[in-house]
């Protein structure tokens, strides 16, 4: 199966990274630049999961996060946060925001493939 990742990042290079990564495992990726840019991209395309920054200018990634899980037609949607704010605090928000995982920058190519792998093939359990 082609899954579709839409990849949320303000930092192009980041972007750019984590695309290539993705598209190596043969993933198909979709790419935002800020929250409001994620949000609009969420309703047109529905992905088959989000690699969420959390710190980003406009609207951060917790509440990006809140918002896909509060619309009925995104809630089923895993995302996968990915942040340099690697303290217990910022972990919890995120959990506590929705994610189903939280990562930490800088992140490897083996990590995140498994990662997405494990929480499309429902080896990892997702938010409600």
């Amino acid at each position: 199966m082609n899954w579709t990742v839409l990849v949320v990042d303000d930092e192009a290079m980041t972007r750019d990274l984590l695309r290539m990564m993705l598209q190596r495992a043969n993933f198909s990726v979709l790419e935002a630049e800020d929250g409001l840019d994620a949000l609009e991209k969420v309703k047109q395309t529905l992905p088959d999961l989000i690699v969420l920054d959390v710190m980003m200018p406009n609207m951060n990634g917790y509440a990006v996060c809140e918002a896909i899980r509060a619309e009925k037609a995104t809630a089923h949607i895993p995302v996968i946060m990915l942040s340099a704010k690697t303290h217990m605090n910022a972990i919890e928000e995120g959990m506590l925001a929705g994610a189903n995982l939280y990562l930490t920058k800088p992140i490897g190519f083996k990590t995140l493939i498994q990662s997405v792998k494990d929480i499309l093939s429902n080896n990892v359990p997702t938010a409600p």
